[in-house]
């Protein structure tokens, strides 16, 4: 049993890059605590998901490191990044991790601009005349 696991996760433009490691539940986000990183109780909540799903929280300490996109990006990269390096932690985990739906990565992007709009589906306000 290796003492180190590494897990990335990917949303929209965020990167997680996630090592986690025996401890009492510290989760560390960019050299900053969890709390102090994300600021509403949602983002904190989708960061500890996969830990409290399986009972590990306080079993596991957490070191991410996130770049790109905006902070629930992030915080969906994060918890996609803790679940890939818990399966790694311990196998017999993928039922409950696949019940709540922590091990599908979420394809959603942001669309591309097309040309003759102001936006990817905006146009411009139509006149008759």
């Amino acid at each position: 049993m290796a003492l180190t696991y590494y897990g990335v996760g990917r949303r929209k433009k965020s990167v997680a890059r996630v090592r986690l490691y025996p401890g009492t539940g510290n989760i560390i986000v960019n050299d900053r605590p969890v709390d102090e990183y994300f600021t509403t109780y949602t983002q904190r909540y989708i960061v500890r998901q996969p830990l409290v799903v399986t009972n590990l929280a306080d079993k596991f300490d957490v070191s991410a490191k996130v770049v790109g996109g905006g902070l629930t990006g992030q915080a969906d990269a994060i918890r996609l990044g803790i679940a890939r390096s818990l399966l790694m932690a311990d196998e017999t985990l993928r039922p409950v991790l696949k019940k709540y739906k922590l091990l599908t990565r979420d394809p959603r992007m942001k669309e591309r601009k097309k040309y003759g709009l102001k936006k990817a589906r905006k146009a411009p306000q139509f006149s008759k005349r």
